[in-house]
């Protein structure tokens, strides 16, 4: 099988990562909450982050949020079906419905102007998803789930260093749930996440179900003289070596968010020609809103035109990909959830993106190449 010659993907390796992990396996403490998930716990903090956990990964995150707020059956939990199937089973698992929102074509963000119309007596809590970084409205947004009382989550699994009107993305809602994901602008060795806990009433409780339901965070802290079983909870820490990993990215967050930015606006250079003679759509944001160059995506014609480009591109060595396809059109979707109104953008919007390849060591010759390429197709 021939290797692609410009992958999709490569994970980021810049600085202490290796070192890091040796110091952390010679410590001999490898389990959660030790010196290197404490220096991330403090990064986060100094960022202006609330009461930051460190997670095995996003979707543990996510799962912590359906337990803090008491989701039970019966409960509905807004939120777009263009997501990752985590951000629905985090609810369907403790037994909610999930009610699904159209996507904007703009930045296949959930269209904050179709939310309040899937708000029914059973909705508990709405669910931001922060496509490719790019932050949803928020101001709307938090106003509706205020109007409402209803609990705001942040699915920010892509948005780590966005911000929205300057404000950090993951400091809106009542929790804020982040990916280090080997797919992400920053990784914790393949996997990790993190929850914030910005409504002050969790924050303790966070901490307990964390700790498979006891207050061992307390008793680590000498608080208390001894911890016990005080709630329900499950195991979501992450290991010290993950941690390692991942502060040796948060050292050189800047020169990473720096970097994807260079490549993200050379794409979006190279590839407006396309976009204004109407043979491609590119995303297009608010002056309000700053992204961190998660993704880049392109959109074609249709799925049709959007597979022949994918066939194209790797036959020339090039590994591009689709994304999501929308939760309420799968076989789980139809079971644990419902679409609110009409689907006028959502499966559409999806048949026609395609993801460039966009990574920290890709270089300005294969960006070149990429955008050669597309014009080449056409």
């Amino acid at each position: 099988m021939k290797e692609i010659s410009i992958p999709f993907n490569k994970s980021t390796q810049v600085g202490n990562e290796i070192a890091y992990i040796k110091e952390a396996l010679l410590s001999n403490k490898l389990c959660g909450d030790n010196l290197f998930s404490k220096k991330c716990q403090k990064w986060f903090l100094e960022k202006g982050f609330k009461n930051p956990l460190m997670t095995p990964s996003c979707t543990a995150a996510l799962e912590m949020t359906g337990i803090l707020m008491g989701i039970e059956k019966g409960d509905e939990i807004i939120m777009p079906s263009y997501t990752f199937v985590s951000t629905a089973n985090a609810f369907v698992l403790r037994g909610a419905k999930i009610v699904f929102v159209d996507i904007k074509a703009s930045d296949m963000n959930i269209d904050e102007n179709k939310i309040e119309a899937a708000i029914t007596h059973k909705t508990r809590a709405i669910v931001v998803v922060h496509y490719g970084g790019v932050p949803c409205e928020m101001d709307k947004i938090k106003s509706i789930s205020n109007q409402y009382n209803l609990f705001l989550i942040e699915d920010a699994a892509q948005a780590l260093m966005s911000t929205y009107k300057n404000k950090m993305i993951g400091t809106f809602g009542d929790f804020a749930c982040f990916s280090f994901h080997q797919t992400k602008n920053f990784t914790s060795a393949g996997e990790g996440g993190l929850i914030t806990i910005n409504n002050e009433t969790f924050a303790k409780r966070a901490e307990i179900i964390r700790e498979k339901g006891t207050n061992r965070t307390a008793f680590t802290r000498k608080e208390i003289s001894k911890y016990s079983w005080i709630d329900i909870g499950s195991s979501y820490l992450p290991s010290d070596i993950q941690c390692a990993y991942l502060f040796a990215q948060l050292e050189k967050s800047e020169a990473i968010y720096e970097k994807r930015k260079s490549i993200w606006n050379k794409y979006y250079s190279g590839l407006k020609e396309l976009a204004n003679k109407n043979l491609i759509n590119l995303a297009k944001t608010g002056d309000h809103i700053n992204h961190n160059a998660h993704l880049f995506f392109i959109k074609l014609k249709d799925i049709n035109q959007r597979n022949k480009l994918i066939e194209y591109l790797s036959n020339q060595d090039i590994e591009v990909v689709f994304h999501y396809l929308p939760l309420h059109n799968s076989e789980a979707g139809k079971r644990f959830g419902t679409f609110s109104g009409e689907d006028q953008n959502t499966t559409m919007e999806s048949n026609r993106l395609i993801r460039l390849p966009l990574f920290y060591s890709l270089k300005d010759n294969q960006i070149c190449k990429i955008i050669q390429k597309i014009k080449d197709f056409f």
